[in-house]
């Protein structure tokens, strides 16, 4: 049987038989967005919320891969059913729309779509109302269906952030189900209580109050070794109004946390959620709000017959779960059609995720100093076939999905921060960093010279050695997303990848770049990066998700590399926005931890470093900078002008910059003033 003939008989087979469905729309709130603001051709837009009520088939073949769906109660027809809060951004006028939904998977309960593309300055961005929580109007001008809903089962309530109610697994019996968990706290600053988990999340709450038989150690660093801490010293707690309250999801330290040190908590814990529900939530959701006319009882979808394609967009650890969800093939629903169209994955690295395990830490990513110990980063990470020669496993991150024909067009977009700290040349090398890797033709990779992780507006050291990297990489988010729907709707090529590559000399090993990274005044070196481990949780966590070693067992690191860079200390391959090719300085994605912080000499886990040019030519003499200074690039502001204006048409000519972004650049670069001191 060919691929084709397989692809065509799953559909059939899935047609026949709806497993999974939207059973009830719940709106609770339907208003005017933006004080009713027309948004060019489109018009005003509006805030729809509310609820969706799913049910599956558990037993349906598309849910096999979900972790512990066979031991989630079920209603009196054998579906399990669970509930999830949706937000839409839409046209009044659906018809006036571009026929696009762009859903943006929220990042632990928060929704960063708008601020990604629209730059709003402040505001509200996870309860959008007004207009200054439009920004400058982007996505809106654009005609877009802007949906959320949740799936991260463990957010914390709270901040407007988006929610979804995930059934505990338990025995068949009905009691708890119970494990060793492993936790991670590290502190930048001075603590005396933390929760058992990070970044707005609830923890698996303690078996027991009683830490007999937990184990705390702590260490300065990942290499150092672990020393463990008394009993007596620590307690399963939290402060609360000054007072020390027994809590099972919180650790509380008699003499509190030592800044930037690891410690690590095993504990026994219990009442797991059905974490890959989630990933069901996403696919049924923007299934829904495609193709459905009404729910199962009649409420009418708000995106009836308005809708063509649909794009997926994430940052950071929203990036991991798109590659996640690829990954598990959920891009096809359960009558057979196609979820997604685009795919646009942001700074997720080289990583996937925790989002389909027993006792899942989904916001855990391990990075240089922090979160080793957590399988966020496994092979394969390739979008073509690749072997991994210290185990031999075979395989790539898509071919489930290319068998089923529902392969969709993908953009990975990363910035120099995922290089340095979450393993972004895993993408397209081979696991120990010797070779370039195949890309898959549905699949373009972006690289974003300099940028950090984030966009940030200050320069300012805070815990670092270095000025803060305040690049924004923003307006090519907005041209990408444009050259995407081209692509998706119409068949016009997008830019092609664009990345630092071990044949061209711009992908290397660590030793390579110190060797000719500058030695700059005031600038500390980066002298370590993030290798991800190899890590062993047990034989059923890949075919069943569950854990047996609690912590993994550890083998050998894969290779990454990072990008090479000039004799400016600027990255040499890449999309170089304007002020980096026409440079007042260079910008990376790594920074160092300051002494006062702890962990002095370990990256930063976001942030990147800024490190400027001297204005004149005695000024850099005089500080020791080999660099040639502003002055001497651009002898006038002219000359400057002249070098950006170029810059930026070229980026246009390359559908890499958008008309409204060229203006805006130019203007910034307008009011830079070195000319005039």
């Amino acid at each position: 049987m060919t691929t084709s003939t397989r692809s065509l008989a799953l559909l059939l087979i899935l047609a026949g038989s709806v497993q999974a469905e939207v059973m009830k729309l719940e709106i609770t709130e339907r208003a005017s967005f933006a004080d009713g603001h027309h948004f060019g051709n489109v018009g005003p837009y509006e805030r729809v919320k509310g609820w969706l009520r799913i049910e599956l088939d558990p037993r349906g073949a598309l849910h096999h891969r979900i972790t512990d769906i066979g031991l989630v109660g079920t209603n009196k027809r054998g579906k399990v059913v669970f509930r999830t809060e949706f937000f839409l951004l839409k046209p009044v006028d659906a018809r006036r729309g571009n026929g696009r939904i762009l859903y943006d998977v929220n990042n632990r309960g928060n929704k960063l779509a708008v601020g990604a593309f629209n730059n709003p300055s402040g505001g509200n961005r996870n309860d959008p109302r007004s207009l200054a929580d439009a920004g400058n109007g982007f996505l809106m001008r654009q005609g877009y269906s802007v949906l959320w809903c949740g799936w991260n089962g463990d957010v914390r309530p709270g901040g407007d952030r988006i929610m979804i109610e995930l059934p505990v697994v338990r025995n068949p019996d009905g009691s708890s189900i119970t494990s060793k968990i492993y936790a991670e706290i590290c502190v930048s600053g001075s603590s005396k209580s933390q929760p058992l988990y990070w970044g707005n999340s609830v923890a698996y709450p303690a078996v027991s109050l009683d830490n007999g038989t937990a184990r705390l150690t702590r260490r300065p660093f990942r290499s150092s070794p672990p020393e463990e801490v008394p009993h007596e010293e620590w307690s399963f707690a939290r402060l609360e109004n000054g007072q020390v309250v027994a809590s099972p999801g919180h650790l509380h330290l008699r003499d509190g946390f030592r800044s930037g040190w690891i410690y690590e908590l095993v504990y026994t814990g219990k009442d797991p959620r059905a974490t890959g529900l989630g990933l069901v939530a996403v696919r049924d959701c923007i299934s829904f709000f495609r193709y459905a006319q009404t729910d199962s009882i009649g409420t009418p979808n708000p995106l009836a017959g308005a809708i063509q394609k649909a794009y997926i967009f994430g940052i950071s650890q929203s990036g991991r779960f798109i590659h996640h969800f690829l990954f598990e093939a959920m891009n096809t629903d359960e009558s057979g059609r196609m979820v997604l169209d685009g795919a646009m994955p942001h700074v997720g690295g080289g990583g996937k995720g925790q989002f389909n395990y027993r006792f899942a830490q989904t916001t855990r990513h391990g990075s240089q100093h922090q979160d080793n110990l957590f399988a966020s980063d496994f092979f394969p990470f390739n979008s073509v076939p690749q072997v991994d020669p210290v185990t031999g496993q075979k395989g790539d991150s898509f071919a489930k999905l290319r068998e089923r024909g529902h392969l969709p067009k993908m953009f990975f977009t990363e910035t120099s921060a995922e290089y340095w700290n979450r393993a972004a040349s895993l993408l397209h090398t081979d696991t120990v960093g010797k070779t370039d890797a195949g890309i898959d033709p549905n699949l373009r990779l972006y690289f974003f010279t300099g940028a950090q992780h984030g966009v940030s507006s200050s320069t300012s050291r805070g815990i670092f050695r270095n000025l803060r990297n305040d690049l924004d990489h923003r307006p090519l988010l907005r041209a990408l997303l444009v050259a995407m729907d081209r692509w998706v709707t119409s068949g016009v090529e997008p830019p092609p990848t664009a990345i630092p590559r071990i044949a061209e000399g711009t992908l290397i090993e660590l030793s390579a770049w110190q060797a000719q990274f500058p030695d700059l005044p005031g600038v500390t070196r980066a002298g370590i990066m993030f290798r991800p481990l190899r890590l062993d949780p047990g034989p059923r966590w890949f075919t069943r998700g569950i854990a047996d070693h609690v912590p993994p067992r550890v083998g050998p690191a894969y290779n990454t590399l990072v990008p090479a860079v000039d004799a400016d200390g600027i990255e040499r391959a890449g999309i170089k926005l304007p002020t980096v090719a026409v440079p007042l300085g260079a910008y990376s994605g790594w920074n160092v931890r300051g002494e006062a912080a702890g962990a002095g000499g370990m990256l930063g886990r976001f942030t990147g470093s800024w490190m400027p040019f001297a204005r004149t030519r005695a000024e850099r003499l005089k500080s020791g900078d080999p660099r040639r200074s502003v002055l001497e690039r651009y002898p006038t502001k002219a000359d400057y002008m002249s070098g950006v204006t170029s810059a930026v048409l070229s980026l246009r000519r390359r559908k890499l910059l958008l008309d409204e972004d060229v203006i805006r650049i130019l203007e910034k670069a307008g009011r830079q003033d070195l000319w005039t001191k």
